[in-house]
C-alpha cells in the first residue's frame, strides 16, 4: 500500500519524488523495496459495467440489512435535534438520502453518512436555533475543505504513528459501546410496573444474544430483522396512544436556512471548534485507515474525503440540514452488518429521500417509540467491530520491546479520548507519548553507536578497514581467476582468504584487549 501503515522501517523524511507523487496524486509513490499493493477490489466509478458486476455479486438481504448498521446513532440524534427544533426532518432525511448515494457512487464502498456528534451534543446541550446550528456546520466544513484542498492534512498523515491513529478508534469504540449501554439504560428493566411491553432488558438482551448467534454466519441479515421487529412495535406503540393521526403522508419541502452574523459566531465557537479535530481524526485519518484495513488494496484519497465532507454541508446547512461527516465508527457498523458495496447506500439513500419527502417532520408521532434497546444493541455491537482494527496497533510484531512502547502509546492515546471526551485531547496524548518513546529511541541507538566505536580504537577501525578492501580486491580476483584455474589452484585461494580473514579478526580482537584492559 502506499500508506504509512505497511512500513516496517522507522518513518523518514520523504524524497522529492513522493512529494511530487502525492501533489499530483494524492498518493504516495511505493518504495523500490516495498512488496507490491494487493490489486484494488473497487473498480472506478465511471466503469459501471464492473460496478453492476460487483454489486450484483453482492446483491443478497445481508447487503441491504449493513445499511442499517449506523442508525444506532442517526435515529437518537436526528429525533432530539428536530423535536428541539433546531434541525429539519425533511431536509435532512432528503440531504443525508442525497449524500448517501453520491457517496456511494464515489468511493464504491459502504462509507457512512452520519451526524456530526460534537455539534449535535452541544446543540442540544444549548438549545441551538437553526441558524446556529447551519453556522456551526458551515464552519467546519470550509476549514476541512481547506485543508483538503491545500494538501496540508498531508502533515497529519505522514507523522502520525500508527498507534495514535489505533488509539482514536480503540478510544471511539468505547465511547460508543458507552453511548449504546446507555440507549439500553433508557427502559432497563426486567419487571415492575415500570416496564414497557416493546422496549425493556429482555429485548435488550434478546437481540444482543442473536447477534452473537448469526455472528460467524454472514449471509444472516441481523440487523435489518432487528430493525424490522422494532418498526413493528414502533407502530404498535403509535396506534395504541392513537397517533396515528399524526402521521400523515404528502409533499413535504425543505426551506433555506440563512445564519446571521451573530448566530454564524456563537455556533462556531461552541460547537465547531471541538467539532474540528474530530473530523479531521476519526472522519478523514481514522476513516482512510479503517478502509484500507475492510479492503485491502483500496486506497481512498483523503483530500477526496474532505472534499465531501465539505460539500455536503456547504450545501445541506443552508436548507436546515444537520450537519453530515463520514467516520469509522458508521464504517464499521455497516461492515459489521454486511455492507460490502455501495449497494447498501442506495437501498438507504432511496429510503430516505421518500420517507423524507412523502412523511417529512410527521414521522416524528412514530419514530420516537422505536426501541431504544434495539439502538443500543445495534450500537455496542457496531463499535465493536471499530475496536477490532486496533489489534494490529504495530508495524514491529516481533520486537517486544517496540511492541511495548506502541502499546502504551495506544491505550493512552484511548484512555485520554474517553476520560476527556475529546478527540484532540486524546490525540495530543498519543503524540507526546510517542514522541517521547522515539526521543527514548534515539538516545538508546547513540548509545550503542557510540560504545561499538569506543571498543575499537581509530588506528585499528582504519588498519580493518584496509584488510577488509584488500581481501574483497583479492576475492574478486580470486572469483575470476576460478573460471580458468585447476582445482589446487582454488583451493589455494580459499585458505589465502580464510588467513586474512582470520589475521583481521586477530587484530580487531588485540586492539579491544589493549584498549580495554
Amino acid at each position: 500500500m502506499f500508506s504509512y501503515l505497511t512500513r516496517a522501517r522507522r518513518p523518514q523524511l520523504p524524497t522529492r519524488e513522493q512529494i511530487v507523487a502525492f501533489l499530483k496524486e494524492d498518493k504516495w509513490a511505493p518504495s523500490a523495496d516495498g512488496a507490491d499493493p494487493p490489486p484494488n477490489p473497487v473498480p472506478p466509478c465511471w466503469d459501471m459495467k464492473a460496478r453492476i458486476r460487483r454489486m450484483r455479486d453482492h446483491f443478497m438481504l445481508r447487503e441491504f440489512g449493513g445499511a442499517l448498521g449506523d442508525i444506532g446513532t442517526l435515529i437518537p440524534i436526528l429525533i432530539s435535534m428536530t423535536i428541539q427544533g433546531s434541525a429539519s426532518l425533511t431536509a435532512s432525511l432528503f440531504f443525508g438520502g442525497l449524500w448517501n448515494i453520491l457517496t456511494g457512487f464515489f468511493y464504491g464502498i459502504p462509507m457512512c453518512v452520519q451526524p456530526m456528534k460534537s455539534i449535535a451534543a452541544i446543540a442540544l446541550t444549548n438549545n441551538f436555533t437553526p441558524g446556529e446550528l447551519a453556522g456551526a456546520g458551515l464552519g467546519v466544513s470550509a476549514i476541512v475543505l481547506f485543508l483538503g484542498l491545500s494538501r496540508l492534512l498531508w502533515l497529519v498523515t505522514r507523522f502520525v504513528p500508527l498507534p495514535v491513529v489505533k488509539g482514536l478508534q480503540l478510544g471511539t469504540c468505547f465511547q460508543l459501546c458507552k453511548k449504546g449501554v446507555a440507549l439500553v439504560k433508557e427502559n432497563a428493566s426486567f419487571w415492575g410496573e415500570s416496564i414497557i411491553w416493546s422496549d425493556n432488558l429482555w429485548w435488550a438482551c434478546s437481540s444482543f444474544l442473536l447477534v452473537l448467534f448469526v455472528y460467524e454466519r454472514k449471509r444472516v441479515p441481523v440487523a435489518l430483522l432487528i430493525f424490522m421487529l422494532g418498526l413493528a412495535f414502533a407502530l404498535a406503540q403509535t396506534g395504541a396512544h392513537h397517533q396515528f393521526g399524526q402521521v400523515h403522508p404528502g409533499a413535504h419541502f425543505v426551506h433555506t436556512v440563512v445564519p446571521t452574523a451573530k448566530e454564524f459566531r456563537t455556533g462556531f465557537l461552541s460547537a465547531g471548534l471541538g467539532q474540528l479535530p474530530l473530523t479531521l481524526l476519526n472522519s478523514v485519518v481514522a476513516l482512510a485507515a479503517l478502509a484500507r484495513e475492510l479492503f485491502p488494496g483500496y486506497d481512498p484519497s483523503m483530500t477526496h474525503i474532505t472534499i465531501s465532507i465539505g460539500a455536503m454541508n456547504l450545501i445541506g446547512c443552508f436548507f436546515g440540514s444537520m450537519p453530515f461527516c463520514h467516520g469509522s465508527g458508521g464504517l464499521a457498523g455497516q461492515y459489521f452488518f454486511g455492507a460490502r458495496t455501495e449497494l447498501s447506500l442506495y437501498f438507504l439513500g432511496v429510503v430516505k429521500i421518500i420517507i423524507g419527502v412523502v412523511f417529512g417532520e410527521s414521522l416524528l408521532a412514530m419514530l420516537k417509540w422505536f426501541p431504544s434497546s434495539f439502538l443500543g444493541v445495534m450500537l455496542f455491537m457496531a463499535s465493536i467491530e471499530l475496536g477490532l482494527v486496533a489489534r494490529n496497533f504495530t508495524q514491529f510484531p516481533n520486537n517486544e520491546h517496540r511492541r511495548k512502547q506502541d502499546f502504551v502509546v495506544l491505550l493512552s492515546t484511548a484512555t485520554a479520548l474517553v476520560g476527556f471526551s475529546h478527540d484532540g485531547l486524546g490525540f495530543i496524548v498519543g503524540m507526546v507519548t510517542a514522541l517521547v518513546f522515539w526521543m527514548h529511541r534515539q538516545l538508546r541507538n547513540r548509545d550503542e553507536r557510540s560504545v561499538t566505536n569506543a571498543l575499537l580504537p581509530t588506528s585499528s577501525r582504519q588498519e580493518s578497514l584496509d584488510d577488509s578492501k584488500t581481501n574483497i580486491k583479492a576475492s574478486a580476483s580470486a572469483s575470476a581467476t576460478a573460471t580458468t584455474a585447476d582445482d589446487g589452484a582454488g583451493d589455494f585461494e580459499n585458505h589465502t582468504e580464510e588467513g586474512s580473514e582470520h589475521r583481521r579478526i586477530g587484530k580487531a580482537k588485540s586492539a579491544m584487549d589493549e584498549h580495554c584492559c
